[in-house]
Protein backbone atom coordinates (compact mmCIF):
# COMPACT_ATOMS: atom_id res chain seq x y z
CA UNK A 1 0.00 0.00 0.00
CA UNK A 2 1.35 3.81 -0.70
CA UNK A 3 0.68 5.96 1.89
CA UNK A 4 0.45 9.37 1.27
CA UNK A 5 0.40 12.84 3.84
CA UNK A 6 -0.31 16.27 3.43
CA UNK A 7 0.98 18.16 5.55
CA UNK A 8 -0.93 21.67 5.96
CA UNK A 9 -0.89 24.69 8.15
CA UNK A 10 -3.68 23.51 10.31
CA UNK A 11 -4.60 19.65 9.39
CA UNK A 12 -2.74 16.60 8.09
CA UNK A 13 -4.48 14.76 5.93
CA UNK A 14 -3.29 11.20 5.43
CA UNK A 15 -4.42 8.19 2.72
CA UNK A 16 -3.70 4.69 2.01
CA UNK A 17 -4.07 3.66 -1.68
CA UNK A 18 -4.34 0.58 -3.40
CA UNK A 19 -3.71 1.24 -7.42
CA UNK A 20 -5.65 4.04 -7.38
CA UNK A 21 -8.22 3.87 -4.66
CA UNK A 22 -8.13 5.56 -1.34
CA UNK A 23 -9.04 2.76 0.79
CA UNK A 24 -8.48 4.54 4.28
CA UNK A 25 -7.78 8.19 5.22
CA UNK A 26 -7.62 10.19 8.26
CA UNK A 27 -7.20 14.15 9.23
CA UNK A 28 -5.04 15.34 12.09
CA UNK A 29 -4.19 18.66 13.68
CA UNK A 30 -0.62 19.55 12.68
CA UNK A 31 1.43 20.55 15.30
CA UNK A 32 4.82 21.39 15.08
CA UNK A 33 6.11 20.53 18.28
CA UNK A 34 5.45 16.68 17.32
CA UNK A 35 8.72 14.90 16.99
CA UNK A 36 9.34 12.18 14.35
CA UNK A 37 8.89 9.58 17.25
CA UNK A 38 5.34 11.47 18.43
CA UNK A 39 4.37 11.27 14.36
CA UNK A 40 4.93 7.62 13.90
CA UNK A 41 3.02 6.44 17.22
CA UNK A 42 0.40 8.33 15.72
CA UNK A 43 0.71 7.00 12.66
CA UNK A 44 1.41 3.58 13.46
CA UNK A 45 -2.20 4.31 16.18
CA UNK A 46 -4.40 4.88 13.24
CA UNK A 47 -3.24 2.24 11.12
CA UNK A 48 -3.27 -0.67 13.39
CA UNK A 49 -6.27 0.53 14.85
CA UNK A 50 -8.18 1.04 11.53
CA UNK A 51 -11.03 -1.38 10.79
CA UNK A 52 -11.28 -1.31 7.37
CA UNK A 53 -7.68 -2.66 7.03
CA UNK A 54 -6.79 -6.29 6.81
CA UNK A 55 -3.14 -5.66 5.30
CA UNK A 56 -0.79 -2.76 6.87
CA UNK A 57 1.95 -3.15 5.07
CA UNK A 58 3.12 0.18 3.74
CA UNK A 59 5.15 -0.38 0.72
CA UNK A 60 5.92 3.50 -0.32
CA UNK A 61 5.34 6.82 0.81
CA UNK A 62 4.35 10.05 -0.84
CA UNK A 63 4.63 13.22 0.80
CA UNK A 64 4.35 17.24 0.50
CA UNK A 65 4.31 20.21 3.25
CA UNK A 66 3.66 23.14 3.70
CA UNK A 67 5.34 23.40 7.15
CA UNK A 68 9.09 23.58 6.93
CA UNK A 69 9.21 22.45 10.89
CA UNK A 70 7.06 19.76 10.21
CA UNK A 71 8.51 18.78 7.01
CA UNK A 72 11.87 18.28 8.71
CA UNK A 73 10.30 15.80 11.26
CA UNK A 74 8.01 13.79 8.34
CA UNK A 75 11.75 13.56 7.00
CA UNK A 76 12.94 11.95 9.95
CA UNK A 77 10.34 10.02 10.77
CA UNK A 78 10.59 8.16 7.41
CA UNK A 79 14.05 7.08 7.62
CA UNK A 80 14.02 5.85 11.08
CA UNK A 81 10.49 4.26 10.79
CA UNK A 82 10.33 3.53 7.41
CA UNK A 83 13.89 2.91 6.31
CA UNK A 84 13.46 0.16 3.89
CA UNK A 85 10.52 1.56 1.92
CA UNK A 86 10.58 3.69 -0.79
CA UNK A 87 9.84 7.55 -0.41
CA UNK A 88 8.87 10.51 -2.38
CA UNK A 89 9.12 14.00 -0.91
CA UNK A 90 7.68 16.90 -3.00
CA UNK A 91 10.69 19.61 -3.47
CA UNK A 92 12.91 21.04 -5.84
CA UNK A 93 14.43 17.95 -8.34
CA UNK A 94 11.04 15.51 -7.80
CA UNK A 95 9.77 15.10 -11.64
CA UNK A 96 5.77 16.33 -11.38
CA UNK A 97 5.05 16.80 -14.78
CA UNK A 98 4.13 20.57 -13.98
CA UNK A 99 5.93 23.55 -15.97
CA UNK A 100 5.66 26.16 -13.71
CA UNK A 101 5.05 29.25 -15.51
CA UNK A 102 5.91 31.89 -12.37
CA UNK A 103 8.11 34.52 -11.59
CA UNK A 104 9.96 32.30 -8.77
CA UNK A 105 8.79 28.63 -9.21
CA UNK A 106 10.36 28.04 -5.84
CA UNK A 107 7.46 30.56 -4.34
CA UNK A 108 4.40 28.00 -4.88
CA UNK A 109 3.39 25.79 -2.31
CA UNK A 110 4.39 21.93 -3.24
CA UNK A 111 0.58 21.01 -2.29
CA UNK A 112 -0.67 23.80 -4.97
CA UNK A 113 1.57 21.95 -7.90
CA UNK A 114 0.08 18.74 -6.34
CA UNK A 115 -3.45 19.41 -6.77
CA UNK A 116 -3.05 21.13 -10.37
CA UNK A 117 -1.33 17.75 -11.58
CA UNK A 118 -4.14 15.73 -10.34
CA UNK A 119 -6.62 17.95 -11.50
CA UNK A 120 -5.22 18.06 -14.93
CA UNK A 121 -4.57 14.37 -14.56
CA UNK A 122 -8.41 13.87 -13.79
CA UNK A 123 -10.21 16.41 -15.67
CA UNK A 124 -7.91 17.83 -18.49
CA UNK A 125 -6.83 21.44 -18.61
CA UNK A 126 -7.62 24.78 -18.93
CA UNK A 127 -8.66 24.20 -15.49
CA UNK A 128 -8.72 26.13 -12.14
CA UNK A 129 -8.46 24.44 -8.75
CA UNK A 130 -9.99 25.87 -5.28
CA UNK A 131 -8.71 24.64 -2.21
CA UNK A 132 -10.81 25.72 1.41
CA UNK A 133 -7.78 25.30 3.63
CA UNK A 134 -5.82 27.88 5.94
CA UNK A 135 -6.18 29.76 2.90
CA UNK A 136 -8.27 29.67 -0.08
CA UNK A 137 -6.06 29.09 -2.77
CA UNK A 138 -7.07 29.14 -6.62
CA UNK A 139 -4.47 27.66 -8.59
CA UNK A 140 -4.86 27.98 -13.01
CA UNK A 141 -3.64 25.40 -15.19
CA UNK A 142 -3.14 25.50 -18.80
CA UNK A 143 -4.59 23.72 -21.45
CA UNK A 144 -1.16 22.39 -22.00
CA UNK A 145 -1.24 21.02 -18.33
CA UNK A 146 1.17 24.22 -17.01
CA UNK A 147 0.95 25.96 -14.12
CA UNK A 148 0.31 29.36 -14.89
CA UNK A 149 -0.59 30.81 -11.37
CA UNK A 150 -3.36 31.95 -9.05
CA UNK A 151 -4.47 33.63 -6.18
CA UNK A 152 -4.59 33.59 -2.21
CA UNK A 153 -7.34 34.78 -0.18
CA UNK A 154 -8.10 34.23 3.79
CA UNK A 155 -9.45 31.13 4.77
CA UNK A 156 -12.46 30.70 6.24
CA UNK A 157 -11.85 29.61 9.77
CA UNK A 158 -8.88 32.61 9.61
CA UNK A 159 -12.10 34.94 8.54
CA UNK A 160 -14.01 33.74 11.30
CA UNK A 161 -11.21 34.19 14.03
CA UNK A 162 -10.22 37.83 12.81
CA UNK A 163 -13.95 38.58 13.82
CA UNK A 164 -13.92 37.04 17.55
CA UNK A 165 -10.57 38.71 17.50
CA UNK A 166 -11.22 42.25 16.13
CA UNK A 167 -15.35 42.13 17.10
CA UNK A 168 -16.31 42.51 20.72
CA UNK A 169 -19.88 41.24 20.05
CA UNK A 170 -19.20 38.92 17.62
CA UNK A 171 -18.31 35.25 18.72
CA UNK A 172 -17.30 31.57 17.05
CA UNK A 173 -20.33 30.60 15.36
CA UNK A 174 -21.75 27.05 13.88
CA UNK A 175 -21.13 27.16 10.09
CA UNK A 176 -23.81 26.22 8.39
CA UNK A 177 -26.30 27.79 5.90
CA UNK A 178 -28.34 30.74 7.01
CA UNK A 179 -32.53 30.40 6.76
CA UNK A 180 -32.01 33.33 4.71
CA UNK A 181 -29.78 35.75 3.24
CA UNK A 182 -30.75 38.91 5.00
CA UNK A 183 -30.20 37.50 8.36
CA UNK A 184 -32.56 38.42 11.42
CA UNK A 185 -30.01 37.89 14.13
CA UNK A 186 -26.24 37.91 14.92
CA UNK A 187 -25.74 34.80 14.72
CA UNK A 188 -27.27 34.08 11.27
CA UNK A 189 -26.10 37.39 9.89
CA UNK A 190 -22.03 35.71 10.82
CA UNK A 191 -23.37 32.85 9.15
CA UNK A 192 -25.01 34.68 6.00
CA UNK A 193 -21.30 37.24 5.54
CA UNK A 194 -19.25 33.82 5.96
CA UNK A 195 -21.34 31.04 4.12
CA UNK A 196 -22.63 33.63 0.84
CA UNK A 197 -19.96 35.96 0.83
CA UNK A 198 -16.93 33.42 0.56
CA UNK A 199 -19.14 31.86 -2.23
CA UNK A 200 -19.58 34.75 -3.84
CA UNK A 201 -15.24 35.53 -3.38
CA UNK A 202 -15.47 31.84 -5.63
CA UNK A 203 -17.69 32.71 -8.18
CA UNK A 204 -16.02 36.34 -8.64
CA UNK A 205 -12.46 35.70 -8.44
CA UNK A 206 -13.15 32.23 -10.67
CA UNK A 207 -15.00 33.96 -13.56
CA UNK A 208 -12.37 36.82 -13.45
CA UNK A 209 -9.07 33.80 -13.81
CA UNK A 210 -11.51 31.61 -16.82
CA UNK A 211 -11.49 34.77 -19.12
CA UNK A 212 -7.98 35.06 -18.56
CA UNK A 213 -7.52 31.17 -18.72
CA UNK A 214 -8.61 30.73 -22.34
CA UNK A 215 -11.16 32.46 -25.47
CA UNK A 216 -13.95 30.54 -23.82
CA UNK A 217 -14.24 30.52 -20.16
CA UNK A 218 -17.13 27.53 -20.35
CA UNK A 219 -14.00 25.02 -21.06
CA UNK A 220 -12.71 25.79 -18.04
CA UNK A 221 -13.02 22.95 -15.25
CA UNK A 222 -13.08 24.26 -11.69
CA UNK A 223 -12.38 22.06 -9.51
CA UNK A 224 -12.87 22.48 -5.67
CA UNK A 225 -10.84 20.81 -2.39
CA UNK A 226 -9.98 21.31 1.20
CA UNK A 227 -11.40 20.11 4.59
CA UNK A 228 -13.88 23.23 4.73
CA UNK A 229 -14.99 23.05 0.97
CA UNK A 230 -18.62 21.50 1.66
CA UNK A 231 -19.62 24.45 3.30
CA UNK A 232 -20.21 26.61 0.45
CA UNK A 233 -20.13 24.06 -2.26
CA UNK A 234 -23.94 24.25 -3.10
CA UNK A 235 -23.93 28.03 -2.71
CA UNK A 236 -20.76 28.94 -5.32
CA UNK A 237 -22.37 28.06 -9.18
CA UNK A 238 -18.89 28.22 -10.53
CA UNK A 239 -17.69 24.62 -8.87
CA UNK A 240 -18.32 21.79 -11.07
CA UNK A 241 -16.69 18.97 -9.13
CA UNK A 242 -15.24 18.42 -5.77
CA UNK A 243 -12.46 15.85 -4.72
CA UNK A 244 -11.81 15.81 -1.31
CA UNK A 245 -8.50 13.65 -1.96
CA UNK A 246 -7.32 15.67 -4.29
CA UNK A 247 -3.96 16.45 -2.86
CA UNK A 248 -3.95 12.68 -2.07
CA UNK A 249 -4.45 12.01 -6.07
CA UNK A 250 -1.40 13.93 -7.31
CA UNK A 251 0.62 12.27 -4.88
CA UNK A 252 0.09 8.98 -5.65
CA UNK A 253 1.14 10.18 -9.23
CA UNK A 254 3.97 11.67 -8.14
CA UNK A 255 5.28 9.02 -6.72
CA UNK A 256 4.28 6.89 -9.90
CA UNK A 257 6.33 9.42 -11.70
CA UNK A 258 9.46 9.21 -9.54
CA UNK A 259 9.50 5.77 -8.26
CA UNK A 260 6.99 3.41 -10.55
CA UNK A 261 3.28 2.11 -9.42
CA UNK A 262 2.71 0.73 -5.68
Amino acid sequence: MLLTIDVGNTHTVLGLFEAEEVIEHWRINTDPRRTADEIAVVLQGLVNQSPLLVDTDISGIALCSTVPSVLHEMREMCRRYYGDVPAVIVEPGVKTGVPVRMDNPKEVGSDRIVNSLAAINMYGGPAIVVDFGTATTFDCISAKGEYVGGAIAPGIEISIDALSVRGAQLHKIELVRPRHVIAKNTVEALQSGIIFGFAGQVDGLVDRMAEELCDNPDDVKVVATGGLAPLVLEEARSIDAFEPWLTLHGLRLIYERNIGGS
